[in-house]
């Protein structure tokens, strides 16, 4: 039987009288990839800052690892094993690559000789390991995005929450990062990733939610949710939609 590592319970939050989320609910089986899509404010990077405790709930729960962890700093919930990138790359100024990837190692590496060693081996599994010296924040787009990865994977997560790390890339940079995100799933690190990049939805993910106006109108396997009317309407198009199948059918 499939284990749940994330469970999210009708998350509902308002912001100055904007209501973001309404009674959403999200489950995350562990060793498994489930995408979060839907159209720009949807509510989708609001329900990663509640799960990952930057922002607490009007209404809901959320459990992780077994554990009711609603509202919990977000540092408290990193320590327990979920590790989160940002969609807006920001990397430490005035440091490294290697110095930027330590931080998240010194979670659990209190010498700074085991986190530096650590965050190399990081490095190396991200392809990040001939530019250990650089000044990070000088970095093209495509090394950001997985020195941003590296920083999370760092804090070794159980559940790791990927913030359209695709977006800005080119098609060859996209190709690229998903076999990525598949070896980290294979690896034992259960992921939980926002994407508007369909293909590599529909390449990567198991499991699909769709968020829209703040609430979730599908959820299912990704050839499942494309078909889905309401999905289409609010989301995909149908051109769009049709294109995914046949390239699933390839």
């Amino acid at each position: 039987m499939p284990e749940t590592l994330l469970q999210a319970d009708s998350l509902s939050i308002a912001f100055g009288g904007v209501q973001a989320l309404t009674g959403a609910s999200v489950q995350v089986e562990r060793g498994s990839i489930c995408a979060l899509i839907g159209p720009n404010g949807a509510g989708k990077t609001t329900l990663f800052s509640i799960v990952s405790g930057f922002q607490k709930p009007d209404a809901g729960r959320v459990r992780f690892d077994g554990r009711d962890v609603t509202g919990m700093p977000p540092h408290q919930v990193c320590r327990l094993g979920m590790g989160r990138t940002f969609q807006i790359v920001q990397p430490f100024a005035g440091q490294t690559v290697l110095e930027n990837i330590a931080v998240g190692s010194h979670l659990h590496r209190p010498s700074r000789r085991q986190a530096l060693a650590h965050a190399e081996s990081i490095a190396e599994r991200l392809g990040l390991a001939p530019i250990l010296d650089r000044d990070a924040a000088a970095l093209p787009i495509a090394q950001r995005k997985r020195l941003e990865v590296a920083k999370a994977l760092a804090t070794d997560p159980q559940l790791l929450l990927l913030d359209e790390v695709l977006a800005g890339l080119n098609p060859a940079e996209i190709d690229a990062i998903v076999p990525l995100v598949r070896g980290l799933r294979d690896e034992g690190i259960t992921i939980l990733m926002i994407e508007h990049v369909m293909q590599a939805v529909m390449s990567l993910a198991e499991d699909v939610y769709v968020l829209s106006g703040g609430r979730i109108i599908a959820h299912g396997a990704p050839e499942v949710v494309t078909r889905d009317d309401a999905v289409i309407e609010a989301y995909l198009g149908r051109g769009t939609a049709q294109k995914l199948r046949e390239r699933a059918r390839r």
